[in-house]
């Protein structure tokens, strides 16, 4: 395919044109390596995303059926998920793929032709690196952009469709929860040590007519029961002026909803973009609340991404290593048994940070270090 234009034109190339320009001006081995690990790449992704969507089919394909939903609605609710997934599985996916092809090069003896022609190591994984700030920035793009909005959507009909849960309605921090004849507002709501911030319930007669209203500035689950704190409790209908205004440093609450329920309404980080996510903490702490879990998120938004790039480097060093010695199942379960460890350790220092044990930069960066460090390693250990 020709795409050369002259001089006097090439100012009017578009975007689509110059990249293909790009590739076609590649070396051919660069070209083959980018074609092979995006192919192998889309494969691993679709049938992992695949195996994750039927198994969570048939998990809650139950609950779809009690409800009564309908099977667009539940097809819907599939399709949104799949971001959400392809974010979670693209790293690995990536890793697989970088392995597969290297081992299939090995393999056939194109490693040693490579070599023999004068190529090094460092020369065959240009692209691979380069195929990695790729994916990092493809999956920066779809946890911004794609996965906020489907996340969000998905969690709505999963509560309000399946589990009937439309009483509640969450946005920002702001927790809503309409009852039979009342209404409840939460300002802030902490999982971790589940607490309510800023209760304020509203009581209704049958006209919705305000018979009472609480207001509590703090709500403790314990013992299986709503404890409020420094309680105002209003009675409007109330004649004598003693029993219309009580004041009660602690009651035993009437609040009809479980934390379980609270921690699932309330908008969770991945619901959230970047700008959103920041202004959300910034309000948080302006009113005096802890936001060390959603700061801890917020670094994880910008840092995660960044494991696409490490894994390609990880599985260049795991396939390179040891050349033709190893076979390809043994590299691909180390490679897997690297992802592995790489979530465990990753999620046990974000855990650290949400126990404000490690600062929130440092909690979400350990993990990509550590393993850039062993990718690193690896691969000089088998330029050496």
């Amino acid at each position: 395919m020709t795409i050369y234009r002259s001089k006097e034109n090439r100012e009017g190339w578009d975007v689509p044109l110059y990249v293909d320009y790009l590739f076609c001006n590649m070396p051919i081995i660069y070209r083959y390596i980018l074609k092979e690990i995006i192919k192998f790449s889309g494969i691993v992704l679709g049938v992992v995303t695949g195996i994750y969507l039927v198994v969570d089919f048939f998990e809650k394909i139950d609950d779809f059926l009690e409800a009564k939903v309908t099977i667009s609605k539940a097809f819907f609710f599939f399709i949104l998920k799949t971001p959400f997934i392809i974010a979670q599985v693209l790293p690995v996916a990536v890793l697989l793929a970088v392995l597969i092809v290297f081992c299939i090069m090995i393999k056939n003896n194109e490693m040693v032709a490579l070599k023999s022609g004068g190529a090094s190591i460092f020369y065959i994984l240009k692209p691979v690196l380069l195929l990695g700030l790729f994916f990092t920035l493809f999956l920066f793009i779809i946890s911004e952009v794609v996965v906020p909005v489907t996340t969000e959507r998905s969690n709505r009909i999963w509560l309000t469709d399946v589990k009937k849960k439309n009483t509640l309605l969450s946005k920002e921090k702001d927790v809503w929860i309409k009852g039979v004849s009342s209404i409840t507002h939460i300002k802030y709501y902490d999982p971790a040590i589940k607490a309510a911030f800023g209760i304020t319930i509203h009581n209704f007669d049958k006209n919705f007519n305000l018979i009472k209203r609480i207001d509590a500035k703090k709500g403790l689950f314990k013992d299986d029961k709503w404890f409020f704190y420094d309680v105002l409790e209003q009675n409007p209908t109330e004649k004598d002026e003693k029993r219309r205004v009580k004041f009660n440093a602690e009651k035993e609450g009437m609040l009809n909803i479980m934390p379980e329920d609270l921690k699932k309404v309330i908008k969770k980080s991945e619901e959230m973009s970047l700008v959103e996510l920041f202004a959300y903490i910034n309000k948080i702490e302006e009113e005096g609340y802890n936001a060390e879990k959603y700061r801890v998120d917020f670094y994880a938004k910008i840092v995660f991404p960044f494991v696409c790039f490490i894994m390609c480097l990880t599985g260049s060093g795991i396939a390179l290593k040891g050349g033709a010695k190893e076979a390809m199942p043994v590299k691909i379960a180390i490679g897997i048994g690297t992802a592995f460890l790489y979530w465990v350790f990753y999620s046990f220092c974000v855990s650290l940070g949400y126990g404000r044990m490690l600062p929130p930069v440092i909690a979400v960066c350990t993990a990509n270090i550590v393993f850039l460090c062993l990718g690193g390693y690896l691969l000089l250990n088998a330029e050496a």
